[in-house]
């Protein structure tokens, strides 16, 4: 035991009498032993945290399993996927390596890889790849700022190059593209033309424009909200077909919605409720497929696994044929997260 050390202030005083032990070193922790040697335990301390993720539906009886952890001091993500059915078959393993600028996903049944890069040249500059080894297949791009970030030039191409780079211009209120496509013409010869894609949004009294048009065909959209009630007109040219959708919120846990084709006369309705933000009951119709339906929620519907009741989800639903009754079903799907 070390012996203690007395100190004297200054000035002398006879009631002062400071007692001071050395400084001792902490102990050293004792290393980790595994089978193969010994590891620090602070490599213990310092492990990422692994994500084991595994998802099940009954309609196909297939297990979907998902393991994952960040790496290289969280610059990146590895993922490890598979899937197996009920006799414990496993199909479909998939390895992915993700990070913000290159990622790589490599098929081990296929033994293929996709790999993608994105990256920035010089400021407002970015350049972007894509590339399918088995294949030899992808897409080179080069992205500028137009006037700020709001407003991009992307030219693309495809590698091997096929025509012309598509060229497309992005903004506020939508995106225009041009590009090459072959069209067919008689004794089965074909030619290149270019070709005019874009959709325009704008807001017209209380609601939003939306008008898309893609190969000769242009897609018109009204959408009309309040705190109540959404309206949503829609015409599709040349072939004229109409149709609607109509929505009524009743509270803050009650929802009707209504969609009816005018072209075709089906129609579909969809009632929805919540019971607090981790339970929600959905029942509606299709009549293009003659078929009712009712569901439950466990787990926030659109949410992550991680955020629901013991990071786990299930819906429940019964499907009711209008045709045969006797051959409704109930199925169930299930995902369950586990941090390691």
């Amino acid at each position: 035991m070390a012996e203690s050390k007395l100190e004297l202030k200054s000035p002398p005083n006879p009631n002062s009498l400071i007692v001071s032990a050395p400084p001792s070193s902490p102990p050293e922790s004792p290393p980790v032993t595994t089978g193969g040697g010994f590891v620090p335990a602070v490599w213990f301390r310092q492990r990422p945290k692994i994500r084991v993720t595994t998802e099940f539906d009954s309609d196909s009886s297939v297990f979907f399993h998902r393991i994952s952890c960040k790496v290289l001091d969280s610059l990146a993500k590895l993922k490890f996927s598979f899937q197996n059915n009920g006799k414990g078959e496993l199909s479909d393993p998939q390895l992915a390596l993700t990070s913000k600028y290159l990622s790589l996903h490599y098929d081990i049944e296929e033994k293929n890889a996709l790999v993608n890069a994105s990256f920035d040249v010089a400021p407002g500059l970015q350049f972007k790849a894509v590339h399918e080894v088995k294949s030899q297949q992808g897409e080179l791009a080069m992205v500028a700022d137009l006037a700020g970030p709001a407003y991009k030039f992307e030219l693309s191409s495809a590698v091997p190059a096929i025509g012309k780079p598509r060229a497309t211009i992005r903004f506020p209120l939508g995106e225009v593209s041009l590009e090459e496509k072959e069209e067919e013409e008689q004794e089965e010869q074909t030619k290149r033309i270019l070709s005019v894609n874009g959709i325009l949004k704008g807001q017209i009294m209380n609601g939003v424009c939306t008008a898309k048009y893609k190969d000769e065909a242009l897609d018109l959209r009204y959408c009309f909200k309040d705190e109540q009630m959404t309206f949503i007109p829609s015409i599709s040219l040349p072939s004229n077909a109409m149709s609607f959708a109509f929505k009524r919120q009743f509270g803050p846990s009650d929802k009707l919605s209504y969609w009816y084709n005018l072209d075709t006369n089906y129609w579909s309705t969809v009632y929805k409720h919540n019971i607090g933000k981790d339970f929600k009951f959905k029942a509606g119709y299709d009549s293009e497929v003659r078929l009712g339906w009712a569901s439950l929620w466990v787990g926030e519907e659109s949410g992550k696994a991680k955020t629901a009741p013991m990071k786990m989800k299930v819906q429940f639903m019964l499907q009711v044929p209008q045709d045969d009754i006797t051959s409704s079903s109930l199925m169930f799907r299930a995902k369950k997260r586990w941090d390691i």
